[in-house]
């Protein structure tokens, strides 16, 4: 769309009030709210705001920010989102006064990475698969820690009694563009997983962030919580955000070649062998809170070891069957609660290092790394403390997020860590007390 489209658009649909989102170092989606008449200062980059309370901007001294919209972003919000208001919104990318990106903006750090893959002729494209638990309100509309069903794995209503809530989150996605493919019921009491179809980089990065606050205020007007924590309940499945990931060459897909016995190409498994190389950085990025590393544990379908496989799914990347121009991998460690711009351009950066270094995939996995002890096999971190060390000492995945944004990572990582480790939990009074 163009300006004037857009004008048209916000004229004919009476919108009142138009939301400039972005997004912070930790993934969360913020905005600023403009009364629709102000839309060709809109339009124009004029909007400011004070960054200095974002997590991971600027100082209160330098705090002064642009919002840029992008204009294929622009939607009209469905009024089952906004209580009925009508409520244009625009995604932003993040500028500082004179005119140059923002380096800690994630959105701008994607960009740069997408750029990087674009001059060395390749186009991303990418699916994920982010799975969330519904939990029930009480009376006064905060969450429980009572689910909303006692479902398994693709049961159907009456069982599955988030079927109708699905279902609407689905169709509501799909009026603003989402061109959907599946939903259904996760192996975890509660838990859900819907999926839409693969897109661009930048495009997937945004429909994630979209899909999240879709998902969060359809659930409420059910009268559920919706959260996408990577476990929320101990001896229950975790939630993953699986992704899927290629590269294009004009139309044709570089994953694949049809003379190769396994139809991989070379670039297929440079990229995987980069991403593997790179894993237990990478993890502090695709898996970024304490709460990430109880779901990568033995025993509950997430990954521990750093393999790739064909159709194994207890390795770290998988090789789905489909070829010719689906020839993909997928990437089954990464979980919900990651800054989607920056988890794709850190795995972006780390299969370009594979392909520029002609970096050598191993053979496939083919044992069940559940339940067996594989000792010649690495693992990946088991704690947000342990992936952070090995996220600084990793210059690739570093650059991947530039000097500015990783300094300011690391250090909210890190307060988080020794903020966790002051923590005296339920579990330790029970265990300890008496002795």
């Amino acid at each position: 769309m163009n300006k004037l489209d857009i004008i048209n658009q916000i004229e004919e649909e009476n919108v009142e009030f138009i939301r400039l989102e972005f997004t912070d170092m930790l993934g969360d989606t913020k905005n600023v709210e403009i009364p629709a008449n102000e839309i060709d200062a809109i339009l124009n980059n004029e909007i400011m705001f004070d960054s200095s309370s974002i997590v991971g901007f600027t100082s209160i001294e330098a705090s002064d920010m642009n919002l840029h919209p992008d204009l294929n972003t622009f939607i009209i919000v469905p009024a089952a989102l906004e209580g009925g208001e009508k409520v244009a919104r625009f995604i932003c990318d993040i500028y500082r006064p004179d005119g140059e990106p923002f380096e800690g903006d994630p959105r701008s750090i994607l960009k740069r990475a997408l750029q990087e893959a674009n001059d060395m002729g390749y186009t991303v494209n990418l699916g994920p698969e982010p799975e969330f638990f519904l939990f029930r309100h009480d009376e006064s509309g905060y969450h429980t820690n009572e689910l909303n069903d006692r479902a398994g794995y693709f049961d159907v209503s009456p069982l599955d009694r988030g079927e109708k809530c699905r279902r609407t989150i689905a169709k509501t996605l799909q009026n603003i563009g989402f061109i959907m493919e599946a939903s259904h019921k996760e192996v975890a009491n509660g838990q859900h997983e819907i999926n839409w179809r693969f897109d661009n980089g930048l495009d997937t990065a945004d429909k994630i962030q979209t899909f999240k606050y879709v998902v969060r205020n359809i659930a409420a007007n059910y009268d559920m919580h919706a959260t996408f924590m990577p476990k929320p309940l101990f001896g229950q499945n975790g939630s993953g955000m699986h992704v899927h990931m290629s590269l294009f060459e004009g139309d044709e897909n570089a994953f694949y070649d049809e003379s190769d016995e396994d139809n991989l190409s070379d670039i297929a498994r440079h990229f995987m062998a980069g991403v593997l190389k790179h894993a237990k950085a990478l993890t502090a990025i695709t898996n970024p809170t304490v709460n990430s590393y109880k779901r990568l544990v033995p025993g509950y379908e997430a990954p521990v070891n750093v393999a790739w496989s064909h159709s194994n799914r207890s390795c770290m990347i998988r090789v789905p069957a489909t070829r010719g121009a689906g020839t993909r991998f997928e990437v089954r460690n990464p979980d919900p609660t990651a800054n989607p711009y920056l988890a794709i351009a850190a795995l972006l950066h780390a299969g370009l290092d594979g392909i520029k270094n002609q970096l050598k995939l191993g053979p496939a996995e083919t044992r069940n790394l559940y339940e067996v002890i594989a000792t010649d096999v690495p693992t990946l971190p088991t704690s947000l403390k342990e992936a952070v060390d090995n996220l600084k000492e990793d210059t690739v995945i570093s650059n991947a997020l530039g000097e500015y944004a990783f300094e300011k990572f690391i250090e909210e990582k890190e307060d988080e860590w020794f903020n966790y480790s002051l923590q005296v939990t339920e579990w330790e009074r029970k265990k300890y007390m008496n002795k």
